[in-house]
This record gives C-alpha cells, sequence and structure tokens, in this order.
C-alpha cells in the first residue's frame, strides 16, 4: 500500500513538471527572452548592474551591444572578492559556495560562485528533471524504492572567510540536499565528501556493496574504477549480483562511447538505461529526454539565458553571438550563458552542436581550446570519440583513458598525431587498430583528410600503448584524483603527453 502511494504521488509530480517542460519546448525563445529581463530585473542593483545601467536595458540588443563577453579571468577580480565576504557584487543574494573546476586548460583550478538560486532552480532542478523524465520514459521504473549512488568529490572549507566554502560542485550538490534526498542516497556524507580519493573508494565499495541501489550518477573514468573495486571485494562476477535491481546509470562531464562497452560488461544487465546530463560548474544545461539516444533537450528554465558563437568566429576581434532563433543545425557553436548566480554573458569553455531545432537538442562536441589544429586538420573531441568508437568495434579492443598531442613539422619530416592511448583490452594487431583510426577521422573530419591526403603534411598517427593505470598515476601526480577531473583529451601543445612519457 505505502508502495502504491508514493508511486502515485510521484506520478502526480512527474506530469506537474512534463507540462512545465511542455511550455519552453512550444515557446523557447519567448521563454529566453522574459528569463534574461528577469535576470537583469533582479541584479540591476548589485554593483555589475549600477556599472552596465541593467535599469535602462530593454532588449537582448541593448544587453548584447552594452556588456562584453566575458570570460573566468575577466570576472576573477569580482570572483575574488565575493570569496573575502562581499557581496551584491554580481548577483543580489548571498553567495557563500564556490564550485571548484578541474581547471584542465590552464592547470589552475577556477572557483565559480554558486547563488542559493542557482542551486534549487538550476542543479536541483536538473536532477529532478532527470529523474522525471526517465519515469515517464519507463512508467514500470521502481527506481525511488531503491537507493541512489553519487559518485562525488570533496568539499573543504574555503580559507578566504569565514562563511565561504568550495568543493567539486557535486559534493556542494549533496551538502545542500534536502534531508529526503540524503535519506535515499549513498553512502553517507562522511565518505561521500572525503579528500582522500584512494581511501574514499576502499569505503565507498565496502559501504555500497551492502545497499540495494537501484540509480548511479557520476562521472563514467571514476564510476568504473568504484565498481571494480566493487567486484574485487565482493568476488562478485559483476554488478548485478550485487545490486539486483540497478537500472539506471546518469553520467555526464565526459563522452561515453569509449566507456559504454565496459559499463556493459561489469553491469552485464540488458535492461540497464543510460541517461546523460550536461552540467557543469557554471549551470545545469542539458539532459537527455528520449531512451537510448546521443542527443539531450538544451533546459530553458533553469536560470540561464544562452548565446552562441559560432567556433569558426572566436578568434575574430568581435566574434559574433548568436541566439536560439539564429542557430543552425550541425553547426559547432561556442556556449555563453547568462545566470542566477551572477555570470553575465561568460564564456563556458564547451562546444555543442545543434541536432534537433524543435525542440532544440543538443550534443556536446568538446572545449574551445582541446582541439588539434597545428596543421589546419581541425580535429575536435567530438571526432576522436567517434573514430576510436569505430575502432574499438572494429578490432574488438577497449579504451581506459587516451590524450592526443601534435608532432610538429620538423626539417625533412612531416608532422602528425601522437596518440597515448591506455586500453583495457588492446587490439591484437596495433596497426590495423591505427589504420582503422585513421580512416575514421578521414571520414568524419574533411580537413583532416586534406592534411593526410598522400602523407603531404600529416603521416598516419603515432599510437603508444601505455601500461595499465599510467593515467591515473599522473592523475594522482597532479593532485585531480576523483570527482570531475578527468584526462584532457586534445591539446595544441605537448606539455601533458609530455608529462606523460617521461612516466613511462
Amino acid at each position: 500500500m505505502a508502495v502504491e502511494i508514493i508511486n502515485s504521488f510521484f506520478s502526480w509530480i512527474i506530469k506537474q513538471r512534463m507540462h512545465q517542460m511542455e511550455l519552453f519546448i512550444k515557446y523557447p525563445i519567448e521563454v529566453q527572452n522574459e528569463l534574461l529581463m528577469d535576470l537583469i530585473k533582479t541584479a540591476k542593483n548589485t554593483e555589475w548592474g549600477t556599472s552596465y545601467d541593467f535599469k535602462s536595458i530593454k532588449s537582448y540588443q541593448d544587453f548584447k551591444d552594452r556588456i562584453p563577453l566575458q570570460d573566468y579571468e575577466s570576472l576573477q577580480e569580482y570572483i575574488l572578492r565575493i570569496k573575502q565576504g562581499e557581496q551584491n557584487v554580481l548577483w543580489p543574494t548571498e553567495i557563500k559556495w564556490f564550485a571548484k573546476s578541474s581547471g584542465t586548460v590552464t592547470g589552475k583550478s577556477k572557483f565559480i560562485p554558486v547563488s542559493k538560486e542557482s542551486l534549487i532552480d538550476c542543479h536541483y532542478k536538473g536532477g529532478k528533471d532527470l529523474l522525471a523524465i526517465y519515469h515517464h520514459n519507463h512508467p514500470e521504473s521502481k527506481l525511488i524504492l531503491g537507493k541512489t549512488l553519487v559518485v562525488g568529490g570533496s568539499s573543504e572549507i574555503n580559507s578566504f572567510g569565514k562563511n565561504s566554502y568550495y568543493g567539486d560542485l557535486s559534493a556542494i550538490i549533496m551538502k545542500n540536499f534536502p534531508f529526503w534526498v540524503e535519506h535515499r542516497r549513498v553512502p553517507d556524507l562522511k565518505v561521500a565528501l572525503m579528500a582522500e580519493w584512494e581511501e574514499k573508494i576502499e569505503k565507498m565499495a565496502i559501504l555500497t556493496a551492502q545497499e540495494d541501489v537501484s540509480n548511479i550518477s557520476g562521472v563514467p573514468s571514476w564510476t568504473l574504477i568504484l565498481l571494480q573495486k566493487i567486484l574485487e571485494i565482493t568476488g562478485a562476477k559483476n554488478i548485478s549480483e550485487v545490486w539486483p535491481n540497478l537500472e539506471l546509470y546518469m553520467h555526464g562531464g565526459v563522452n561515453f562511447l569509449p566507456y559504454k562497452k565496459q559499463f556493459d560488461d561489469i553491469l552485464d544487465r540488458k535492461s540497464i538505461n543510460y541517461y546523460e546530463n550536461y552540467n557543469a560548474s557554471e549551470g545545469f544545461f542539458g539532459l537527455q529526454d528520449q531512451s537510448k539516444s546521443d542527443e539531450m533537450l538544451l533546459m530553458l528554465d533553469y536560470g540561464i539565458f544562452y548565446e552562441f558563437i559560432p567556433v569558426k568566429e572566436l578568434d575574430s576581434e568581435k566574434p559574433p553571438s548568436l541566439t536560439l532563433d539564429e542557430v543552425e543545425l550541425n553547426k559547432n557553436y561556442a556556449v555563453v550563458i547568462s545566470t542566477n548566480a551572477g555570470l553575465w554573458r561568460y564564456q563556458v569553455g564547451d562546444t555543442i552542436q545543434f541536432t534537433s531545432l524543435n525542440p532544440f537538442r543538443i550534443k556536446v562536441t568538446g572545449r574551445t581550446k582541446h582541439f588539434i589544429n597545428a596543421f589546419g586538420e581541425e580535429l575536435i573531441v567530438d571526432n576522436a570519440e567517434n573514430a576510436l568508437k569505430n575502432a574499438c568495434e572494429k578490432t574488438n579492443s577497449k579504451i581506459k583513458d587516451y590524450t592526443v598531442a601534435p608532432v610538429y613539422l620538423k626539417e625533412g619530416k612531416n608532422g602528425k598525431h601522437q596518440w597515448l592511448i591506455e586500453f583495457d583490452e588492446p587490439p591484437l594487431n596495433l596497426d590495423y587498430f591505427t589504420e582503422v583510426l585513421d580512416n575514421a577521422l578521414k571520414n568524419l573530419n574533411s580537413d583532416y583528410e586534406a592534411k593526410r591526403y598522400h602523407n603531404l603534411i600529416l603521416d598516419l598517427p603515432e599510437i603508444i600503448s601505455l601500461p595499465k593505470n599510467t593515467f591515473y598515476q599522473w592523475m594522482k601526480m597532479n593532485n585531480k584524483l576523483g570527482g570531475q577531473h578527468k584526462v584532457p583529451r586534445l591539446s595544441n601543445h605537448r606539455k601533458i603527453v609530455d608529462e606523460v612519457l617521461k612516466m613511462v
């Protein structure tokens, strides 16, 4: 009887939220324009709002003309002051939490302000919506009867002020969960927020193996490490022996393609459902709204106003920014956001493509600084991930992690791409794997194909197979274990590749 009551109440909540989603799907431009004006009105008396005379902004065109594009460096001085206790600088409500990003591009961590509004109306709303959509798509689900396993980061007190805290975004979210969510989450907060990652994995495995876990949320690479530790401790052949009611894995942060086969094997459940979400320290942007899909619905009512810069225009003196009614299918755009935490025309650093314009669905294609264009080949992460998937399928191999960098032109020698790959299951013939990968990249990227034509500029890629746990040791050496940290995929420089090669 209690189960029926819970399901009935939950079904009512789902229907209410699905109706709200239908509103922004039907009227996306109107919802976004209204949201922008609400953000401007709310922040008009902040220091930032006063500086840019928000009170006189009457339209998006005014907003775009008035405020220049921003990045973390241009806002860093303001954020530092907020960390030290000043308020009403970028946003009017109190900000005491800061999401510490992994800082994979510059090597330095960023501290992104998290307001009460962004926690409730964006990050929490995204998590609730993903569950609502999942239950809408799978009405027979018994997900809410089991426990939620969150593979998150750590949280520490920020030394910049008495009431100022920082940690991985997942840690901030967990630390502020309402009691009814915390009751269904495992492991307990003390273990979940441990900073020492290796000890934390051990304790998480021991504690959660005893629970009835129905769903998991976390970055694929670190989730796999935890699942492998659980098998090691329990002696089970696969995770379904440990958690027979597991039905959902919610993932994000990196492309899932290179990891899917490993998850299929370790979970050994044909009924497992994979759902992707697109969230970052700056906000929750999109989530998968269709079963067995590789595209995500852009969420338009989370307190975030979106603009998009064509990637090919990023380096121009005044790159053009487009709104939703101006974007086109299958073109690469850099994401620009204005948020309910005081980030104004902020360049996130991600690139996306629209896969649908009605409704607006997207896929993440990479980072604005994570690509290789050393020879005019314009290789993006999406190209690399799909080519690797193709090569793995044709050679029956599995990849754990990888990174790529150029080998630059030398006198008498062409350039090439050097791939450092850590295989879970290496191909029987690495030369054949290289050939398949190269051909797949040619099919996916005409610029790469042109540079590879008759080896005139680019030689065949060089693939170096690394010993197991090489990237784990590199992450440990750079104090990047766990949480949102991940191995950078593509670089125009050789710093990362040379560091890893020195280790082996």
